[in-house]
């Protein structure tokens, strides 16, 4: 169990929402921001309205970790409604074509400037069909439109068009979620002083730091200016960096941690900080 004081959990942290038919993702990060009396939230990946799921929302400290979270992949179950029955054979073979890089338009109603995008579908599966409606499962980059997607594929078979979606996993978070019902019961246990409840539901954000990115332990001596934003040189590090130049780090003083960073070749200079938690 986390052994973190539930103030700090509150600081740099997460919840993994289960986003119901409704809101908006920003109004649900909203909600979360309000009824834990906090200074800002975000969430990981915008989903529609009318799509239902895994969302993430950063707390507070936490949000400076988006770019770090948000650009992986996301998993999808959905049922697309097909506009003539064909034969399940002949629906594989076109959703083989949508497997590997895409090309897609962001959707009119987008807020996204709309220019041609390369994406990237990594699985796109048939669980089942009824009729004309099909539960599918697909794995794709982040930025990718289902809803395009569905409607592209049906182009070639006759038209089709998306009925349900539901995001299932957003890179590190995945099913089980929170849902806003258990979140507003566990805040009003907060709120009585009896915190297990809301303690289960938080991801610390440091743990999530250790699992997605490198972890380099920097000596005693430099924490001070490490933790003023100072770039730190390969004799800063207890080991040196195995990493290519762009790539994104974690810094530690032992179990400490410092910063994120990314890899440079500057000549003595080989990291500068992207996030200082100080």
């Amino acid at each position: 169990m986390n052994m973190k004081e539930i103030k700090e959990l509150l600081e740099f942290g997460f919840i993994n929402i289960d986003k119901p038919t409704g809101p908006t993702s920003f109004s649900v990060g909203q909600f979360v921001k309000e009824k834990l009396n906090l200074r800002k939230t975000s969430h990981l990946g915008t989903l529609d309205p009318a799509v239902t799921g895994v969302l993430p929302i950063a707390l507070n400290r936490a949000c400076k970790l988006n770019e770090v979270f948000m650009h992986r992949n996301k998993t999808y179950v959905g049922i697309m409604r097909l506009h003539s029955e064909i034969e399940k054979q002949k629906l594989q073979n076109e959703i083989e074509n949508f497997i590997g890089k895409i090309k897609q338009f962001p959707p009119k109603r987008s807020r996204v400037k709309r220019q041609e995008r390369e994406r990237e579908i990594q699985t796109f599966k048939i669980l089942e069909i009824e009729g004309k409606d099909v539960l599918f499962e697909t794995e794709v980059q982040a930025g990718t439109y289902i809803r395009k997607l569905i409607h592209d594929l049906g182009e070639g078979i006759g038209g089709a068009h998306m009925l349900e979606l539901r995001r299932i996993k957003a890179g590190l978070f995945e099913e089980p979620c929170v849902s806003l019902y258990e979140f507003e019961k566990a805040v009003q246990e907060f709120e009585k002083g009896n915190e297990k409840i809301l303690r289960m539901m938080i991801i610390d954000a440091e743990e999530r730091i250790r699992e997605s990115l490198p972890c380099y332990e920097i000596k005693e001596k430099v924490v001070k200016q490490a933790l003023t934003g100072k770039p730190l040189m390969e004799q800063d590090f207890v080991k040196g960096l195995d990493l290519n130049e762009g790539e994104r780090f974690a810094v530690f003083f032992r179990d400490r941690f410092i910063e994120i960073a990314k890899k440079v070749n500057e000549g003595e200079i080989i990291s500068r900080p992207e996030f200082v938690y100080n």
